[in-house]
């Protein structure tokens, strides 16, 4: 596998607010996130199983309709196809990993 240097890699626009660099393998997606306070991500769903790690700052993340106050080194695992939206309560790092390989995000 290759080395990547996440300060070279091009960023994505998620959603309004929120930038990601992401890096692939066969197998999953890590999306390096970085968030500006105030800026929310609808409800979704995917057939992805996702784990959410605050590296910086604060995450509100709510998980059917569960709110989750998320800091620093704070992780949350979401199933597949399970509804969820977000809010950086300020602003804030997230590494999101997804298996298997978000292709949409390639």
């Amino acid at each position: 596998m290759p080395l990547y240097r996440l300060d070279q890699l091009a960023t994505r626009e998620l959603f309004p607010g929120f930038t990601a660099r992401l890096v692939h393998t066969p197998r999953i997606s890590q999306s390096f996130v970085t968030a500006t306070a105030g800026s929310t991500f609808p409800e979704h769903q995917h057939p992805h199983e996702q784990v959410v790690v605050v590296l910086d700052g604060e995450l509100e993340l709510t998980v059917e309709g569960a709110t989750h106050r998320l800091s620093p080194g704070t992780a949350y695992v979401i199933p597949p196809e399970v509804p969820h939206r977000g809010r950086a309560i300020t602003d804030c790092r997230v590494l999101d990993v997804f298996a298997p390989t978000r292709e949409d995000y390639r």
